[in-house]
């Protein structure tokens, strides 16, 4: 079968994109302050690696901008909280529509907790929380599709998930992390089997 984009609805490329792009990591993004926003992306990645820079899709709702969006652009700062396997009920019901005085996280009963760098606390119970500093908006079609990039300023990690080595470097033991992936409609999936293979040489 083959598909002429041109010939697409918006709702159509959407279920397109959202069954060939998977898994998906998920950004789920405390924003915001009095009240604390917080909702999941999992159009998400890190875009540069020194410094650390980090870039999520918020498309529009039917009534207009997110509420994450208009936060981060207003006071600069955003935490991207990466949840594991306990975390994925609260994660799933976070994305449910909830007027801009009402905190998501409040409502959902999880634990907020004092970022380090910046003034937009984290979730106490998110096994890595990355604080940003904001940077751009690329606006990208009249349907919604803004790209969020923000700068990452400081790290907070479980110890348990944090490994060391023969430099004393931190990384994170994503078999220990169990992060969750977004597929098609409201379906995600845990980390799975892990297949290690050889180096390649120069790669």
């Amino acid at each position: 079968m083959f598909i002429d984009a041109a010939a697409l609805s918006p709702a159509d490329t959407y279920r397109l994109l959202v069954g060939s792009v998977v898994p998906r990591p998920i950004a789920w993004v405390t924003s915001g302050r009095d009240p604390v926003n917080l909702a999941p992306f999992s159009s998400f990645t890190w875009v540069s690696q020194h410094p650390a820079m980090l870039g999520f899709t918020v498309n529009r709702r039917a009534n207009g901008r997110k509420d994450t969006i208009r936060n981060i652009e207003e006071h600069g700062e955003f935490v991207v909280n990466i949840a594991d396997e306990s975390l994925l009920e609260a994660l799933h019901a976070s994305s449910e529509w909830m007027p801009p005085d009402v905190g998501e996280a409040d409502r959902l009963g999880l634990a907020l907790a004092e970022s380090r760098v910046i003034g937009i606390p984290g979730l106490a119970d998110a096994p890595v929380r990355m604080e940003c500093r904001y940077h751009s908006t690329t606006a990208f079609s009249p349907t919604g599709g803004e790209f969020v990039v923000g700068t990452v300023v400081g790290w907070t990690v479980r110890d348990d998930v944090v490994r060391r080595g023969s430099t004393g470097a931190a990384s994170i033991d994503t078999e220990l992390l169990r992060p969750i992936g977004r597929l098609a409609g409201p379906r995600y999936t845990p980390l799975g089997e892990v297949i290690q293979l050889p180096p390649v040489p120069g790669g």
